[in-house]
């Protein structure tokens, strides 16, 4: 997919960088030059360029951009000038933009944001749930729903899939396990050994139970 990120703050800029480390294609743009300078080894395209003009932007080729995020913050004004330019004239499928506040969301959905983050509100969210959750590696798939992996514990060992039963027991699902850098799936009849890490998934209050097993 191509992603076009505008605006390259410290949201903007890890932005980019995360979509190119994920396989996607993106193009870059700022109106600084230092920092398009730094970013253009790191994404597909970087360009400098007045942000709200439009014709600047045509030429760059954000009209081929499968979704295009408006990564600024600081200015109210032209993150909501921008996101109409791109959703009213440009008709970019898919428009995502940058809030600061209540309001601000409520206006960049009424010009025709297709979805509204405030990246400090998401932080705060995901900080909040690592603090709680007694693990260093944590995927989240929604707030209260996630994926990690621990060492066996002692009372696991010897035992199959089957019979640790942990669906029922713990209300939780090993779905692979970790044996150093691989993943490797197992069938019900796996018997848990020594060394192993158990890729489990579950509500997070059920996977932070796990931790006084």
């Amino acid at each position: 997919m191509k992603f076009g990120v505008i605006g390259l703050g410290r949201f903007g800029y890890q932005l980019a960088e995360g979509l190119v480390k994920h396989g996607m294609e993106v193009l870059a743009i700022d109106k600084d030059e230092a920092i398009v300078a730094s970013i253009k080894d790191k994404v597909t395209q970087a360009v400098c360029l007045n942000v709200t003009d439009e014709e600047a932007l045509k030429s760059v080729g954000i009209e081929e951009m499968d979704t295009v995020i408006v990564a600024m913050g600081e200015s109210f004004e032209q993150s909501v000038l921008i996101t109409a330019i791109l959703k009213k004239r440009l008709h970019i499928p898919y428009v995502i933009a940058r809030s600061t506040n209540a309001i601000h969301d409520d206006i960049l959905r009424l010009v025709g944001a297709d979805k509204v983050v405030l990246p400090e509100r998401y932080v705060g969210k995901r900080l909040a749930i690592n603090l709680s959750l007694p693990f260093v590696d944590l995927i989240h798939i929604t707030d209260s729903f996630s994926v990690t992996h621990m060492k066996a514990p002692k009372d696991f060992i010897g035992k199959t899939i089957t019979e640790l039963n942990l669906r029922k027991t713990r209300h939780i699902a090993c779905i692979a396990i970790k044996k150093g850098p691989d993943i490797v799936l197992v069938e019900p009849d796996y018997i848990i050994m020594e060394n192993d890490e158990l890729l489990l998934a579950g509500e997070n209050k059920h996977l932070a139970a796990m931790v006084h097993i």
